[in-house]
């Protein structure tokens, strides 16, 4: 029996905080604040990166498309957050559970490859950089940029598939802020056990495979810079590779502890905490991270934001 035929017809009722009401309006102002922050950082980023020929390289293509992962990757929850903090009956029907299952999925697993091939990028120019130019040319970017997409909605559909086929028996409580694997499970009546390997196999495919092939490609690149002479030439190497660990420790930090230990040994209220953080506020400090710690943003910003705001025929 799965969840279609189950109880298609009914709505979901997604608790959150509910018990603890007075939390309502400190986080409708969080979210707001962290959703038009984001909404603005990551636009004002992919404008920059396409108008300014100077940032048309690979790691501002993969920067641009980092963007338009965290912009969709929020929209497909907050929006809906917002709306129930803002009435009594929290719910969410099916096909509107179903389809930010699928999204939230894809869009978190297409970020872990995204960041490691960011990694990868960074490992070429500061460990090959007379090679930089022929290995990442546009051609073999845009292979990778689609690997990470098509990867990330491929994992998205087989994992909504195990969710949504497993018998829930009418529960319809979800504990949580948005529908999430974790919080999906606990609904089902049946044995988790078998499903719950599965999904740590999926988590370490996409989670920690991607992490190790960062730290590996990270160990490489501080080698190479410390070989560097120039105290300002490894301040510069390691400036710009700065803003991608603090993004990668952030991301994958939270999601690892979501997604890689069984749903019942997480704190209810700290796994809900977690999941804010990776899904709403991680994406939020993006933008800020990388045009604050990024010279070459900064510039750009300079460059090009007085010619979008000021500009007169």
């Amino acid at each position: 029996m799965n969840w279609a035929n189950e109880s298609s017809s009914k709505d979901f009722i997604l608790l959150g905080f509910s018990d603890k009401p007075w939390l309502q309006t400190p986080l409708l102002v969080l979210l707001l604040i962290s959703y038009t922050v984001t909404i603005f950082g990551n636009v004002s980023i992919m404008m920059v990166c396409i108008l300014d020929p100077k940032l048309h390289t690979p790691m501002y293509f993969f920067l641009t498309n980092l963007s338009i992962l965290d912009l969709c990757y929020t929209t497909s929850t907050v929006p809906h957050m917002l709306t129930n903090i803002c009435r009594n009956k929290k719910t969410i029907s099916y096909g509107g559970c179903v389809a930010q299952l699928i999204i939230f999925l894809a869009l978190g697993a297409t970020e872990c490859l995204l960041l490691a091939v960011m990694a990868f990028d960074r490992y070429v120019a500061i460990c090959r950089p007379l090679h930089y130019i022929v290995i990442m040319n546009p051609w073999f970017c845009l292979k990778m940029v689609a690997f990470s997409w098509l990867t990330g909605f491929s994992n998205s559909v087989l994992q909504s598939s195990l969710t949504l086929n497993m018998p829930r028996c009418g529960h319809q409580e979800v504990d949580h802020f948005f529908c999430e694997v974790p919080a999906l499970l606990k609904l089902l009546c049946t044995d988790t056990k078998p499903i719950e390997a599965e999904f740590f196999f999926l988590g370490v495919l996409i989670l920690l495979i991607p992490v190790t092939l960062i730290l590996i490609s990270y160990g490489f690149i501080a080698q190479a810079v410390l070989r560097i002479r120039s105290a300002e030439g490894r301040r510069k190497a390691f400036g710009t590779c700065g803003s991608h660990v603090v993004v990668v420790s952030l991301f994958f930090g939270t999601g690892i502890y979501i997604y890689l230990q069984p749903p019942a040994s997480t704190s209810k209220d700290w796994g809900k905490m977690v999941s804010l953080f990776y899904g709403i506020f991680t994406p939020m400090l993006n933008p800020l991270i990388y045009s604050l710690r990024n010279k070459d943003m900064k510039d750009a910003f300079k460059r090009v934001l007085p010619i979008i705001f000021f500009y007169k025929k």
